[in-house]
């Protein structure tokens, strides 16, 4: 169920970004629409995660919820996992 709900939101997050100038996409969430936010949230959680698996793995690290993602807009890595 839950990759059934990651997979949703990816795909909108894809529609999101692949309609949206590259000039016109803010990270203000003042600027988004609600979808937008949760395109964007969804796109840096699973970055994070993939990032986290790749570079870090032997450090302890809880990941935030997405609802997190949402309200900040930016990634939650600890400091220096990512090359």
């Amino acid at each position: 169920m839950t990759e059934l709900f990651i997979l949703g939101f990816a795909s909108i997050s894809l529609i999101v970004t692949l309609s949206s100038s590259p000039n016109t996409f803010k990270l203000s969430s003042n600027d988004l629409t609600e979808l937008e936010i949760s395109a964007k949230a969804l796109e840096l959680y699973l970055q994070d995660k993939k990032d986290y698996d790749k570079y870090c793995p032997f450090r302890k690290w809880e990941q935030p919820s997405l609802s997190v993602y949402k309200k900040t807009l930016y990634s939650h890595l600890p400091k220096g996992c990512k090359a």
